[in-house]
This record gives structure tokens, sequence and C-alpha cells, in this order.
């Protein structure tokens, strides 16, 4: 079979040497523009770093970072970025002791047990903004990262230095638009509604929290940092270590000791919600003056009970308390109405008014008086 030939209007047109060198240019220029322009950006705007070089979420950059931004942006897509950043859930914890680290003073004695208490109410809000702490805090920390959060709250309920209620601690200060104790309450980050399944493990570890478990790396600290920033109060404190992102302190002096938190966890939760800007704004609850507070309260229970010893001590003692050497307790001559005196008043009352005649026998009139000369 053959096939006849095109006409000369159809045929594939053939490019000039001078066409196809200046197509060439043309690609070669915008090729150039294209790589500067790329250049150019990653030159504005720099390669996020790696969470196990900074310890912060591929998201995050450090310029930005401030306790709880992390999980601010939290997002299930992003979190999987890099393949550094592993998932952690119950059956999957970090061992707690390669977690620990950075020269801290050590753990020192456990916190003492927490357990729900209340009514089925108090128990909900209590779990519910516990809940919300450890998500917003420490969403994408290991479990010994959110478990140590959870103490860190739970061993605040437990000074007299702080709220007695789990959500009064959390939610402090968050009527100021800085100042709160913990920074997503009043930053923002709640208006970005939580991850489920995140939101589902951080609800496991405070359900455990109020069921009585104490994380005993954790030890007695009352306060926490991400190890991105540097608050003025980290040197007053004693630095017990690292946990995950977070650098934990407990307080110097007495109020840091196991003997400050004897307070007994009763239930009567607020509202589980952040309180209302209407609200007087609350001084700062600044951890160096609330250890100041604590330290003068202490030492003026010791003076109040030397004083009260001294006192009882300075008191006779009545006769049951000892029954040696007390003195006799006396009491005021009764008060009598002016028909009781016009009758007698007193003596009307004495003995003598007595009628001689008595079922008593001769015998035994004279028994308990004292024998004069005994044998008469």
């Amino acid at each position: 079979m053959t096939f006849a030939r095109p006409p000369k209007a159809v045929r594939r047109r053939r490019y000039t040497l001078r066409e196809k060198l200046l197509t060439c240019a043309v690609l070669a220029v915008s090729t150039f523009s294209l790589t500067q322009m790329v250049s150019a950006q990653r030159t504005a705007e720099p390669a996020l770093p790696r969470y196990s070089d900074t310890g912060m979420q591929p998201f995050e950059r450090a310029e930005a970072n401030f306790p709880g931004s992390a999980f601010y942006y939290l997002d299930d897509d992003a979190a999987m970025l890099n393949a550094d950043v592993a998932h952690y859930d119950g059956n999957n914890e970090i061992d707690a002791a390669s977690q620990f680290a950075g020269g801290g003073s050590g753990i020192g004695p456990a916190a003492p047990s927490t357990k729900a208490a209340g009514s089925s109410l108090d128990k909900a809000r209590a779990l519910q903004c516990l809940t919300t702490a450890i998500y917003y805090e420490a969403a994408l920390e290991p479990d010994a990262g959110q478990r140590a959060v959870a103490q860190v709250i739970l061993n605040r309920v437990r000074h007299p230095s702080y709220p007695d209620t789990v959500c009064g601690v959390i939610y402090q200060g968050s009527e100021r638009s800085t100042g709160c104790q913990f920074s997503f309450s009043c930053d923002g980050s709640m208006a970005r509604a939580p991850s489920a399944s995140y939101w589902n493990r951080a609800r496991r570890v405070a359900a455990d929290a109020m069921a009585g478990m104490v994380y005993a790396r954790a030890g007695l600290a009352t306060h926490y940092h991400t190890t991105q920033v540097s608050p003025y109060w980290a040197p007053s404190l004693n630095f017990m270590g690292t946990i995950g992102a977070h650098r934990f302190y407990r307080w110097k002096g007495a109020a840091g000791t196991k003997s400050a938190f004897t307070r007994s966890y009763r239930g009567y939760e607020p509202l589980p919600a952040p309180n209302p800007k209407t609200f007087t704004p609350a001084p700062v609850a600044d951890p160096i003056e609330l250890a100041r507070e604590y330290e003068q309260a202490r030492a003026q229970s010791k003076r109040q009970a030397a004083l009260a010893d001294a006192k009882a001590a300075r008191q006779p003692r009545l006769m049951f308390d000892s029954g040696v050497g007390a003195p006799p307790k006396t009491y005021a001559a009764p008060v009598y109405s002016d028909s009781a005196r016009r009758n007698g008043g007193e003596q009307a009352y004495k003995a003598s008014k007595l009628p001689e005649d008595s079922q008593v026998r001769d015998e035994y009139r004279t028994s308990g008086q004292w024998i004069a000369r005994p044998g008469s």
C-alpha cells in the first residue's frame, strides 16, 4: 500500500537557526528568573528547624514561640510533616528517665495523691479543665510530658498559695489579656477547635491523674516553662530537670517542702472556662512573691501557736486535768429574786431547815462524821 505525499500547504514547517537560538535564549532567561525567585523566598523564610534539634515542632518558629504556642497551630497533617516527630499513646511512652535531664537539682519527694471529689458535676468540670490544660500545653508531648503537666496543676491545688480547685488553678488570671498562669487561657489559643485524636489522649491522661495517679518524676513541681524561653523567676526556684519540651521547678525553702502540700481537695469546681473579661483583673501571681507570702504566713502561724502554748502554761490547771495541787473550782453565789430574799434568801435553802424526823436509824445518824474520841 502506498500513501500519497501531503500537499505542500500542510507540510511541517522547518524553523530557521535564528528562531531556534531565540527560543533557547527565552527559556534560559525564564529558568534563571524562576531560580532567583525561589532562592529569594527561601532567604526570606528560612527552613523550619527539626524537632530533634531544637525541641520545637516542624511548624514552629523560634521567634514566635511561647508556652503553648506549638499547640495553637496544632494540626493532624502538620504533625506528620517531619518524620522526626513521633506520635505517642498510652502503650508507647518514652522512657521517663531519658526524658528527665538537664542538670537539675533532682526529683525530690513525690507529691501526695489527689482524687476527684465532690458531686458528679464537680468531677466532670475538673476532668474537662485538666484535659484542656494538658491538650493546649502539651498535646504533642510523650506521656511523660503530659503527666508532668497534670502533676504540676494538681500540686498547685494542694498548695495554699493557689486556688483549691482544678479549674480555679488552670484559669487563674484568665480575665487578663496577658499575665494568666497558663498562657493558653488568655492568648487566644482556645479559639481553635482541638483535634479529636489528641484531645482523647489528653483526656486519658487527665482521667488517670484525677483517679489518684501520682507522676513521681514531677515531684513537688509547681512551675514549668518551655525550653525556648527563660522567665525572670527561674533562677529563684529549684530547677528539677527537663521532661519533654518543658523545664520543671519547685520552690526553695518551706514553700517547696512536702509539708506545704497538705490541703485536701474537696471539689466545688467553678465553670470550666476562662473568667469573663468583665472581671476585675487579679494581680499577677508572681512565684517569688507567693513564696515570700507563704513564709510570712507560716512564721506568723508559728508565733501564734507559741503564744497560745505560753498562755496555757501560765494558767492554773483544773482539778480534772491533774488532780494534785490544783485549787478547787469555785462558783459565784446565786442571785435570788426579791421574793426569794423576802422569804429568807440563802438561809431558806440551808440544811438546817430540814425536818429532824427522818427514816435514818439512830446508830447511823453520825455516819460520815469525824470521830473525835474513837471507841466512844
